[in-house]
């Protein structure tokens, strides 16, 4: 007959197993001046001294990683109510100086517009996700993984409506198209590609105040509104 041991002495015989720390990191896309953005915010570390890093933080010993991360975003940006999907887990074992730190990572979209950071006690904007070259810790990777998840998410599911305001037009879709996927698209293709997805609902009103010729608006459907900005995180395993 098996002997079974209990937890006490499971973990008095693996000390060093479990004492491994776990964080969240947050990547937070935003939508502006034509541009894919993310929050970015200057690291406290010393070692990272000058760099910018991802919003994140250590989860605490009685708290799930899901609410983890909604406490860094709520916490730190005041932001509620937005998309969350965890996309991957990172696990180098020298991605942090002060020790081995098994991070899971998440993507957020917010619509900038509507979106109004609450800045704390360190350096808190937002930057041109192109004109990222480095940040602290291994935060570039993970910035990079989620921003192909994302690439490959945009063309099947409607998630990309949470950076739009309500009301637009296809001139200003396929921009915000064009800003996540890094290529310029065909407008002939793009536009019928778009419409076979049936997505989107004709207002019967026309952009006003612009420097080009008007273009219709849109909105997304009712149906799709709630899957789209679902706040229930997406795991994936």
């Amino acid at each position: 007959m098996q002997k079974l041991k209990n937890a006490i002495i499971e973990k008095d015989s693996h000390l060093e197993y479990f004492n491994i720390a776990t964080s969240v990191d947050c990547v937070i896309f935003g939508y502006e001046d034509r541009q894919l953005k993310v929050l970015l915010i200057k690291s406290d570390l010393k070692e990272f001294e000058g760099l910018w890093s991802l919003l994140g933080d250590l989860v605490r010993p009685d708290e799930d990683i899901e609410k983890a991360a909604y406490r860094v975003l709520e916490s730190r940006t005041n932001f509620e109510d937005v998309y969350l999907e965890q996309v991957y887990t990172f696990g180098n074992v020298s991605r942090h100086p002060s020790g081995r730190v098994i991070t899971v990572a998440y993507f957020s979209l917010v619509n900038i517009k509507s979106h109004k950071v609450a800045l704390t006690d360190n350096e808190l904007h937002w930057h041109a996700v192109k004109d990222i070259d480095q940040l602290a810790f291994d935060h570039k990777l993970i910035l990079d993984t989620c921003l192909c998840r994302l690439q490959e998410k945009v063309m099947e599911q409607p998630i990309i409506f949470n950076l739009l305001s309500e009301k637009f037009s296809l001139r200003e879709l396929q921009d915000l198209y064009e800003a996540i996927l890094g290529v310029p698209l065909d407008r002939r293709n793009f536009r019928k590609r778009i419409m076979l997805k049936n997505w989107l609902v004709d207002l019967n009103e026309m952009e006003e105040e612009v420097s080009h010729r008007p273009g219709k608006l849109y909105k997304l459907k009712n149906v799709l509104k709630h899957k789209a900005l679902s706040k229930k995180p997406v795991h994936h395993f």
